[in-house]
């Protein structure tokens, strides 16, 4: 585990999400916790801090779980991981626990409660700052097709408290 700086490295990060190999975001609320897929994320330096923001649809499993967590973990694996992403980003973690059934290995936060996906590339432990459910009435109508379902996103900012690089996964 190498710690880094989370600006230096954002550009990295993002260019995984963009490509559509996504990242994993865990979080951890009482006994609950959850992985998914994102293939959204913000980066930026907001109240003077380095922030991540993540978006999450209501009716996503991880949802419920992001409403009551003071914190997540954006796992990015800047290599191979293709299969556990597709399956975390297309199974409900209601019925699955997608980190056994895909063998991802957790690791418990330096910082953060919730752990993090063990992957060669990236981690961020974010502290949730602040939260806004998008209101479709400011959405512009050429986006709102991206919402057939009308399950709009939540934002959560999420302050960056820890980031570090790994290149076997492990933190050492």
């Amino acid at each position: 585990m190498q710690k880094t700086d989370c600006m230096a490295v954002a550009q990295a990060a993002m260019a995984q999400i963009r490509s559509g190999g996504g990242a994993f975001l865990t979080s951890l609320a009482g006994d609950d916790v959850n992985t998914m897929t994102i293939g959204w994320a913000l980066f930026g330096f907001i109240w003077g801090r380095p922030m991540l923001t993540v978006a999450v649809r209501n009716t996503r499993h991880t949802f419920g779980i992001m409403e009551r967590a003071k914190d997540f973990t954006v796992s990015v694996p800047l290599e191979g991981m293709a299969s556990q992403l597709e399956f975390c980003g297309t199974t409900s973690g209601r019925k699955h626990n997608k980190a056994k059934e895909s063998n991802l290995e957790m690791l418990p936060g330096v910082k953060a409660r919730s752990p993090m996906v063990v992957v060669p590339g990236i981690q961020f432990e974010c502290r949730i700052v602040y939260k806004s459910a998008m209101d479709p009435s400011n959405l512009i109508e050429e986006y709102k097709s991206l919402y057939p379902e009308e399950d709009f996103h939540t934002l959560f900012y999420g302050e960056i408290v820890e980031c570090y690089a790994t290149s076997d996964g492990k933190m050492k």
